[in-house]
């Protein structure tokens, strides 16, 4: 079937248009409202968030922290460059890491930083990911702040003035290598609104690592396979996840990752309860979500898993609609860029 093949999931998209750094007032970023119901593709300033939410409405928000998670060190045997990208910390204590170059970070591989600080490959995980001890005369979670630095994604070009410009305004759980993107255009102001219109907030956790943004790279997408990462859910969201599930109320996501969570969550039938885990939930074309009514959401990449998860939630041919005609009306493309509502 067409919309199972991942070349149905490209676009062209001039590289202009890929946003380098963020606006100075967040809540000034554009944003292209599709209404399912209507079919129709509206162009509208964040500014106006609100007036699309309706009292009683749910916003769940992703409040995780993005941590200085890349380390650039040398490998002690060969004196080569070595890159390290935390994603998970251990219940041991050790941390599961991205590396390069993959190919001399076998186990028992070890890598001098700055500061002291040594690290010793203690295995190979799943899908190439390692898990690394590190020792320091102090706590290496101590030192990381002056050791490692925001992990911006590889198609921004230019240097963050500000490392706070990579960072969701409610952002309270340290953890994450990936900033939620979509919760950048929130400000005070907007959530003010929200508050005044009557529309409730509340937060997961969902700390980002690959199974977010590691490329689709099979023909037929539902080959992929997605790396797990870590949620939390506290009893104060869970009880108003099952008040607006059982009113009829609307739940409005902010960002892929909370999609995740809450369709995670949704999956066994059950009600929502205070918890945490692992989720790997691929969602696609085809998918029936169970608990998400609407999404705020960033513009993706091509052939990402981002890309088939809001195809799935409003359709592959009304997303790739909406698609080029951002392009022709020249928004600004990824993390850093404007944004789109699915209502």
């Amino acid at each position: 079937m067409r919309e199972f093949l991942l070349k149905d999931y490209e676009y062209d998209l001039p590289r202009e248009l890929i946003a380098q750094e963020p606006l100075e007032q967040r809540d000034r970023s554009r944003m292209l409202v599709l209404n399912r119901r209507a079919q129709s593709i509206r162009h509208e300033s964040f500014e106006n968030f609100a007036s699309y939410l309706e009292a009683g409405d749910l916003l769940i928000l992703n409040n995780t922290k993005v941590i200085p998670a890349r380390l650039n060190g040398i490998i002690d045997q060969s004196g080569t460059a070595a890159e390290i990208l935390l994603l998970n910390r251990l219940e041991n204590g050790n941390w599961e890491a991205m590396v390069k170059p993959g190919r001399k970070l076998k186990r028992g591989a070890a890598i001098s930083f700055d500061l002291g600080v040594r690290a010793v490959v203690e295995g190979v995980r799943p899908g190439g990911l390692r898990e690394i001890s590190f020792s320091a005369d102090e706590a290496f979670e101590k030192l990381l702040p002056k050791l490692g630095k925001v992990p911006l994604p590889p198609y921004i070009k230019k240097e963050v003035k500000n490392p706070d410009q990579y960072q969701t305004i409610y952002a309270r759980e340290e953890g994450s290598a990936a900033a939620p993107t979509a919760g950048f255009h929130f400000t005070e102001a907007v959530f003010a609104e929200l508050e005044a219109r009557g529309v409730k907030k509340a937060f997961i956790t969902l700390h980002i690592g690959p199974g977010t943004f590691q490329p689709v790279k099979v023909e037929d997408i539902r080959e992929h396979q997605m790396h797990h990462e870590f949620y939390r859910i506290n009893a104060e969201t869970a009880t108003l996840l099952n008040s607006a599930q059982a009113e009829g109320r609307r739940v409005i996501a902010v960002g892929t990752t909370v999609c995740r969570v809450l369709e995670t969550l949704a999956a066994g039938g059950n009600q929502f309860s205070a918890g945490e885990g692992w989720t790997d939930l691929y969602i696609y074309p085809g998918f029936q979500y169970r608990a998400v009514d609407g999404m705020l959401t960033n513009f993706h990449l091509p052939r990402s898993s981002l890309l088939l998860l809001v195809s799935a939630l409003a359709g592959h041919d009304f997303i790739f609609k909406a698609y080029r005609e951002a392009v022709e009306q020249r928004y600004r493309f990824f993390s850093f860029g404007d944004c789109m509502l699915i209502i």
